[in-house]
């Protein structure tokens, strides 16, 4: 496997990108990964080496704030920031040479799950759509929320945007156990968390900016799903407590060409081990039925 780092621009800072190529063939598919809520695109190298062992290229990229990229303040989760980082790395993916843009699969998890149903409701000339455990509607995973948690939420997201104003921004633990005042307190939360950091041994801080609390219910990708046209993978976890399998479900229904498939795993678990395994193979049929090497 041969790595390239390639970054590009958006929105006039550098976002900081890795090119992944296989030892065989001559421009490959390329298949564009980024991060879930909070993380960094080291994170997700397990699936990534997959992808390149398979034949496939692979091209995964840091979000403005984040991981190696350009930006502050850092940890600065906005899924409308987010969608303009992918614009940018999609146009920039195709100007690569060493792989064939017009064979190019959009690869999102959790967060990014809903971003990349959003790139392909834009129009963007792609050939398919992999959405792992995605969120698809902020609005519902709000309102499952205890109304408590919500409140301090609101109040945490308004503390930080008023702290921006004088260079004090708020943060808020990504994760935490149930009972704590974290943005994920899923049962799996904390110990998927754990569990993936000690096998990818990979730098990363729990904390994000509050004011996502403010930008999660108001982003709503299901409402794009009728305007998806190409073939997409819609994989869910019917022990995810962190977005809900029944709206990927929905979201998968309204688009023009997807298939919906249901592991018996929680948010995290698809990250590593055995549902790795499970979650990489039923990927790669997709891959070869649609965008075959």
């Amino acid at each position: 496997m041969k790595s390239i780092e390639s970054s590009f621009k958006s929105v006039g800072l550098r976002c900081a990108g890795t090119l992944l190529l296989p030892s065989r063939g001559e421009r490959p598919p390329v298949i564009v990964m980024a991060h879930g809520f909070a993380g960094v695109r080291a994170m997700l190298m397990p699936h990534a080496q997959r992808f390149v062992e398979a034949g496939y290229a692979v091209y995964l990229f840091d979000y403005r704030n984040f991981g190696d990229s350009e930006g502050l303040p850092r940890h600065w989760v906005d899924p409308f920031r987010h969608l303009k980082d992918w614009d940018a790395a999609i146009r920039h993916a195709k100007t690569l040479q060493q792989v064939d843009g017009e064979r190019m699969v959009l690869w999102g998890t959790s967060l990014s799950g809903g971003h990349v149903v959003c790139m392909a409701a834009r129009g963007h000339r792609i050939a398919a759509v992999i959405a792992g455990h995605p969120l698809m509607s902020g609005l519902g995973a709000v309102a499952h929320m205890p109304f408590m948690k919500v409140l301090k939420l609101t109040l945490a997201g308004l503390r930080d945007l008023a702290g921006s104003l004088i260079g004090k921004p708020h943060y808020l633990p990504v994760v935490g156990r149930p009972g704590d005042f974290a943005v994920l307190t899923g049962p799996e939360a904390w110990g998927g968390m754990q569990e993936l950091q000690a096998i990818l041994d990979v730098p990363w801080e729990n904390k994000v900016l509050a004011r996502v609390a403010l930008k999660i219910p108001r982003y709503n990708p299901i409402r794009k799903a009728r305007r998806v046209r190409v073939p997409t993978l819609v994989i869910a976890g019917s022990n995810d407590s962190i977005v809900s399998a029944e709206v990927a479900q929905k979201a998968a229904g309204r688009m023009h060409d997807a298939r919906f498939t249901l592991h018996a795993s929680d948010h995290f678990q698809p990250y590593y081990g055995d549902y790795l395994d499970e979650n990489v193979r039923t990927q790669l049929a997709f891959l070869h039925r649609h965008v075959a090497v």
